[in-house]
C-alpha cells in the first residue's frame, strides 16, 4: 500500500480534482481487473480507449482515476488526476510503485527492425555462461535468471515491465537485456526506466501500419537514444544508413560497429557455413556456430555491448564461441534424406532477403531452394507484394501461404503478394493458402541436398486466424514431413 501522491512523482499533472494523500493497494489500466482501492489509469489505446471505462473502473472500487480528459460528471470521494499524457503517466507510476527496480541493476536496451530478440537472447545466453544472474524481456519469453515467464508483446505494458524488473532485484538479477520495440517507445512504456545502455541494429520497412511513414518510425527508435543517461552507453551499426541518426541527440557515450565501414568494433567474415562462421573481430578471430552475414551483425553488437559492459576481451571470445542460435533464428536441420529445412522469423523484406542472400552464399547451385512465406494479416501491406518479389527472385522455386491471416482472408493477402511476382518468375511459384499443406508441397518437392526455408513465424508455436490460435509449429511440422517422406 502507498500514497497516491507518491505514486504521482514525476507524472506531468494538469489538474488535480480530491486528495492524493489518500492510500492506494495497486495501479491498473485495465477496468477488468481493479479492484477495492486501486487506481484506474485510462489509456487511449489503438483498439479501445480507457476513458469509456472509468464508470465501470469506479464500480468496480477504484478510488482514484488518472485520466487526459476528465469525465462530465465526477464522483463524490473518488480522486481525479487530469495528465498530459496517460501512457507517460502510467510508466512513471508503475516504476515508483515497483521502487525503482531498473536502477537496482544494469538494464540494456535493444531496438532496430531486425535481430532484437538474437541479440538480446544471446546476451542473455553469453552473460549466464559468466556466471552471472540475467533477466530478459523479449518477444519469445521473459527470464528471471532461471525462470520462464510467457510473454505477448515485443515490449510489455509499464506495469509488467516493472513487475519483473522488481522480481529480477528480489532474485538478485545483476543485468538484465531488453527488446525495445517501436509501439512500446511510441506508447511510452520504457519512459522513467534507468538504462545502462542502448544497441541499435538496423532499421528497415517494417510496422507502417502503424507509424504514418518510414521517417516517423525512424524518429520514434531515436528517441529511446535521445532519452538515454550521460552515463550510459549507444551503441550503433554505422552500415546502416540510420545508424549515426540515433547519436544525434543522446548524452550517452558513443560507440560504432560495422562490417563496412571504420567502427569501434569491426569484423571481417573469413568463412560462411552452415555450420558457422569464421570473423576476424578487430584484432582475432573467432568461430561461431551463428550462420551469415546478418549474424555477424548481431555478433558484434553482443561482443561491443559485454566489453562496454565490463567483460574481458578473451572471455567474450570464448563465451562467443560457446552461443547456440535463438530459437525459430535461421534455425535448421538436415533429414535422413539429405534435406536441409531452415526456419527464421524474417516477416520484413529485408530480413527475407538477409536470409536468402545467407543461404545462397552458402549453396552450391547444384541445389534447389525452396522458399515457403507467408505476410500477416492486418498488417502492413505495403510489405507483401515486395516480400514476394524477393522470395521469387532468390529462391528457385516459391510456396506463398497464409501467415497469421488473422482477420482478414487469407486468399486476399496471397493476391497482394502475388503482384510482386516478376513474369519471368510466375512458372516457379505456388500459391497454397493452407500453411501446412504448403511445407507439405515443399517437402514433396525437396530432393536429396535441397533446401528448405520457411519464412515468417519462426518461433511462434501458433497460428491466428480470426481472433484464434491454433497451434502450430514450422519446424515441427517440417520436421515430421520429412519423416514420413523420407520412411
Amino acid at each position: 500500500m502507498m500514497l497516491l501522491k507518491d505514486i504521482l512523482y514525476k507524472v506531468t499533472i494538469n489538474a488535480v480534482v480530491g486528495n492524493t494523500a489518500v492510500t492506494i493497494d495497486k495501479v491498473e489500466f485495465d477496468s477488468r481487473q481493479i479492484k477495492v482501492n486501486d487506481v484506474f489509469v485510462a489509456i487511449t489505446g489503438v483498439l479501445t480507449d480507457g476513458h469509456h471505462f472509468i464508470s465501470k473502473a469506479i464500480d468496480s472500487g477504484a478510488i482514484a482515476v488518472v485520466c487526459e480528459t476528465l469525465p462530465e460528471i465526477l464522483v463524490d470521494g473518488i480522486t481525479y488526476i487530469e495528465v498530459e499524457n496517460s501512457n507517460q503517466a502510467l510508466a512513471y507510476m508503475a516504476t515508483n510503485y515497483y521502487g525503482h527496480p531498473s536502477e537496482n541493476l544494469k538494464l540494456v536496451g535493444v531496438t532496430g527492425t531486425n535481430g532484437k530478440t538474437t541479440v538480446s537472447s544471446l546476451l542473455y545466453q553469453l552473460f549466464k555462461k559468466a556466471g552471472f544472474k540475467v533477466g530478459l524481456l523479449s518477444t519469445v519469453k521473459i527470464m528471471v535468471d532461471n525462470v520462464e515467464y510467457k510473454t505477448m508483446h515485443t515490449t510489455p505494458d509499464s506495469l509488467t515491465i516493472n513487475k519483473y524488473l522488481k522480481l529480477m532485484n528480489d532474485e538478485g538479477v545483476e543485468f538484465c537485456f531488453m527488446e525495445v520495440s517501436s509501439h512500446g517507445i511510441h506508447q511510452r512504456r520504457t519512459e522513467g526506466l534507468k538504462f545502462a545502455g542502448g544497441i541499435f541494429t538496423n532499421l528497415s520497412h517494417d510496422h507502417l501500419d502503424y507509424h504514418e511513414s518510414f521517417a516517423e518510425y525512424r524518429d520514434v527508435k531515436k528517441t529511446f537514444f535521445d532519452q538515454l543517461p550521460k552515463d550510459a552507453f549507444a551503441l550503433t551499426n554505422i552500415d546502416d544508413k540510420n545508424g549515426l541518426v540515433m547519436f544525434q541527440n543522446t548524452s550517452a557515450k558513443k560507440y560504432t560497429y560495422a562490417l563496412k565501414s571504420y567502427a569501434d568494433y569491426r569484423a571481417q567474415i573469413l568463412e560462411n557455413e552452415f555450420s558457422g562462421l569464421l570473423l576476424k573481430l578487430n584484432d582475432s578471430e573467432l568461430w561461431t556456430r551463428l550462420i551469415g552475414s546478418f549474424n555477424a551483425y548481431n555478433i558484434l553488437a553482443i561482443y561491443g555491448a559485454a566489453e562496454l559492459l565490463g567483460l574481458e576481451k578473451v572471455e567474450i571470445l570464448r563465451l562467443i564461441s560457446e552461443l547456440d542460435s535463438v530459437a525459430g533464428r535461421f534455425q535448421y536441420f538436415i533429414s535422413e534424406g539429405r534435406v536441409t529445412a531452415i526456419v527464421d522469423y524474417a516477416h520484413t523484406p529485408d530480413a527475407l532477403k538477409n536470409v536468402l542472400e545467407t543461404i545462397n552464399d552458402i549453396r552450391t547451385k547444384n541445389e534447389d531452394l525452396i522458399t515457403v512465406v507467408g505476410c500477416g494479416g492486418n498488417r502492413d501491406k505495403t510489405k507483401r507484394p515486395k516480400m514476394a518479389h524477393i522470395a521469387s527472385s532468390l529462391s528457385t522455386k516459391v510456396v506463398l501461404t497464409s501467415d497469421n491471416p488473422r482477420h482478414e482472408v487469407p486468399e486476399v493477402i496471397i493476391a497482394d503478394m502475388e503482384k510482386g511476382v516478376e513474369p519471368q518468375n510466375f512458372k516457379k511459384t505456388l500459391s497454397i493458402t493452407d500453411r501446412k499443406q504448403a511445407i507439405k508441397t515443399a517437402c514433396q518437392m525437396a530432393g536429396p541436398n535441397d533446401i528448405i526455408l520457411i519464412a515468417g513465424k519462426g518461433h511462434e508455436t501458433y497460428q491466428e486466424i480470426k481472433g484464434e490460435r491454433f497451434d502450430f509449429d514450422d519446424y515441427k511440422i517440417v520436421q515430421d514431413y520429412l519423416k514420413q517422406l523420407e520412411k
